[in-house]
């Protein structure tokens, strides 16, 4: 006989938990023997365990796999969320070269290296790995293509240098890596002595910038000599290098690499039996799959693959109740749902399972996982009309955008309307609405997927401003500071601080200043306001105004004006005129109908780098 305490350790359960299932029965042979139960040595933990007050007994689970993208190790010692079906779907379209574009942080690496595990030719049995997955109850048609193929892996996720110089070497010693996991090859009777050389250089590190453009092309050739059956070639994450050039200026030397190296591997190579890519942009311009008539393509925008990147609400819903917390599916769904990939609505998967692991504490998980160039580059091109369209996607409201699934970084500088195109192929928005046109781009209702992107837009924002000189992090804290205690007059020295600054920077009041300054109020202050630009009220449109979300917190107008050369007098003069108009035009009407009796009205004026507000 066995005590509970050690039968509890052998179940990986709790004590508290063996005892209830002892006392309900559901242990056959255990006795009560003073006041504990004794348990038949060879006894096994019963099926059902459920304890009375309905939850589920603790035991231990799988961890999470934040940051795990080893299929072999996710779906082993992890918990693991079947996307195996993406082989049969794969295998009922056939296409020859298939090329995944998805945000970064969404599966693509775990997908492509379960794709390796599916298809490579291994010493071991890796049909063991998908015994008990979707894949291998849908038929001998589909399992008959395990472990048939040899399988060429590159990804390029970690290809981020500063140079090309360091982005062709890391590249070759990727190269070196993958023909040493081909090592069967060197001494290969099947290959000609020239293709052992150039396979042993490679494997030296030898081989020069023009030796490796073609290197995926002749390992193809000589993996499909040594077994008889042409190759897999899986490229992961193709244009993370193509990014870093863009913004670390060299971008020409990467094109130039990259199209012959692609080239090589999937035009007219009569030695690849299926080629896949996966990348957040699709690469056209540049022509880097010039020629390439039989890569098909898909994007957020399509239908197809649409629930095997990131996690389906089934899947979510599936894992909240494993892990007891289903009680926070709301709380989930608001921070990291509303993501569209063709007509299917995604989680964001890294955030979820960080969310999960961390103890349902809701942060933005995604966004902290590298730098966010894209808003970066967005902030620094964007015109007048694209300020004002991101104030409004801050505030919950829809746009319509042109997205062309063609667009690069470049194309920025040549057009800035394309910045919503990259902003939604990189995570960044969705299309609820869209409709195709005839050229092939999509015309669309785009919005904030969630929380959590509308966090990254609110920091990015502020540190934004706060690079240019705008405003510090303390003035920063000042007002939300001064909002929290009702402090108007604290309030007043953190805006008058703040457009002293923002005035200094954009000299003399540039229109770009008055969205500088919506965009900054934006950042600090949208947690508790809801503010509004050039709307109706009253008989007239006001300049700014701030809706408390709460009661308790006031409601804000700002009356701005501007006039150059103006002495203190006549600045301190227009500031009155400006905080008098709030009065004469009614703008506080809209405020005064939704309920809000405690106004703060600020008359602003400033002229060239002065500025004077008065409150009232």
């Amino acid at each position: 006989m066995r005590t509970c305490k050690e039968k509890a350790i052998e179940w990986g359960i709790s004590v508290r938990a063996v005892n209830e299932l002892c006392k309900r029965g559901k242990v056959p042979g255990a006795v009560k023997v003073k006041e504990a139960w004794q348990i038949p040595d060879d006894a096994e933990k019963p099926a059902d365990g459920r304890v009375s007050s309905g939850k589920y007994l603790k035991e231990k689970k799988k961890p999470l796999p934040v940051g795990i993208s080893d299929y072999i190790r996710a779906q082993s010692e992890y918990y693991y969320v079947d996307k195996t079906l993406l082989i049969r779907d794969f295998l009922d379209r056939k296409a020859f070269v298939s090329l995944f574009t998805r945000p970064r942080r969404f599966g693509k690496t775990l997908n492509m290296d379960m794709l390796r595990v599916f298809f490579e030719i291994s010493k071991e049995d890796t049909s063991r790995y998908f015994a008990d997955k979707a894949i291998w109850k849908c038929g001998v048609k589909y399992r008959e293509h395990q472990g048939k193929y040899p399988v060429i892996f590159l990804s390029f996720k970690d290809v981020k240098f500063d140079s090309w110089e360091a982005t062709f070497t890391k590249i070759s010693e990727l190269l070196q890596d993958e023909f040493g996991r081909h090592a069967e090859l060197k001494e290969s009777d099947r290959l000609e002595q020239y293709e052992q050389e150039y396979f042993r250089k490679v494997m030296e590190g030898k081989a020069n910038e023009v030796e490796l453009t073609s290197s995926l092309q002749k390992l193809s050739k000589m993996l499909s000599a040594h077994y008889g059956k042409a190759p897999v070639i899986i490229i992961d994450e193709y244009d993370t290098p193509i990014q870093e050039g863009y913004s670390k200026d060299f971008y020409d030397e990467i094109i130039g690499f990259m199209r012959n190296f692609f080239s090589g591997a999937f035009k007219d190579n009569k030695y690849l039996s299926y080629g896949f890519l996966t990348g957040i942009l699709r690469i056209a311009q540049e022509s880097i799959f010039s020629g390439l008539n039989n890569l098909t393509v898909n994007s957020v925008m399509d239908d197809e693959y649409d629930e095997f990147f990131g996690f389906t609400e089934t899947e979510v819903q599936k894992m909240l109740k494993e892990y007891g917390v289903s009680d926070k599916e709301e709380e989930l769904r608001s921070w990291y749902d509303g993501y569209i990939f063709g007509s299917k609505e995604i989680y964001n998967p890294w955030s979820v399972i960080n969310y999960v692991s961390k103890g349902c504490l809701p942060q933005a998980y995604w966004v902290n996982t590298g730098k966010n160039e894209v808003l970066e580059d967005v902030l620094k091109t964007a015109t007048e009309d694209i300020t004002e369209r991101l104030f409004s996607l801050l505030q919950g409201e829809r746009v319509i955008a042109r997205i062309d699934q063609n667009v690069v970084y470049r194309s920025l500088s040549e057009d800035p309307a394309s910045i919503y195109s990259l902003l939604l192929v990189a995570g960044y928005l969705k299309a609820p609405e869209k409709e195709l046109q005839g050229d092939g781009a999509w015309l669309c209702e785009v919005s904030i997927p969630n929380r959590e992107i509308a966090a990254v837009y609110k920091s990015e924002i502020l540190l934004h401003l706060m690079q240019i000189g705008a405003i510090t992090r303390t003035t920063a804290n000042r007002i939300a500071e001064s909002l929290y205690a009702l402090d108007s007059d604290k309030l007043q020295k953190g805006i008058a601080e703040y457009l002293n600054k923002s005035i200094s920077y954009y000299d003399s009041g540039a229109e770009g200043f008055y969205h500088g300054l919506v965009l900054g109020l934006i950042a600090m202050m949208d947690n508790q306001y809801k503010i509004k630009s050039n709307r109706e009220s009253g008989d007239g449109r006001y300049d700014i105004s701030l809706f408390p979300r709460e009661k308790r917190f006031p409601g804000i107008i700002m009356e701005l004006k501007s006039e150059k050369d103006l002495s203190e007098e006549a600045l301190d003069s227009l500031s009155s005129e400006a905080l008098d108009q709030i009065d004469e035009k009614r703008y506080a009407e809209e405020m005064i109908e939704d309920g809000i009796t405690e106004i703060l009205k600020l008359g602003i004026a400033f002229s060239g780098k002065k500025v004077k507000i008065k409150t009232e």
